[in-house]
């Protein structure tokens, strides 16, 4: 099953970041290399909100992951929420549905 960690950015994340996104990107790497975190990254213009794709059995890996990151520890995230995404299309989808 797939999960999406939704950041839902503070207006100050870009001049805040710098600070922290070494050991951010160090815990995301790690989780990357564990193989719970697939994919993660913000989005641009206007820069609001990051999305990051977890692969697993529960929602606990990307549960903890926000619980750790220095983002959030830091005050750079307003809130995040997790929330199961049910994939059907790509090569990369947990649940391939294809027309008959």
């Amino acid at each position: 099953m797939h999960y999406l960690l939704i950041y839902h950015l503070k207006p100050d994340y870009l001049e805040r970041r710098a600070d922290f996104r070494a050991e951010h990107l160090a815990l995301a790497w790690k989780a990357h290399d564990t193989g719970n975190l697939v994919l993660g990254g913000a989005l641009q213009e206007p820069a609001d909100k990051a999305y990051l794709l977890f692969e697993g059995d529960s929602p606990v890996a990307a549960q903890k992951f926000a619980e750790n990151d220095p983002y959030v520890k830091n005050g750079l995230i307003e809130k995040w929420e997790v929330r199961p995404w049910l994939t059907v299309v790509g090569k990369m989808a947990t649940s391939p549905l294809k027309p008959d």
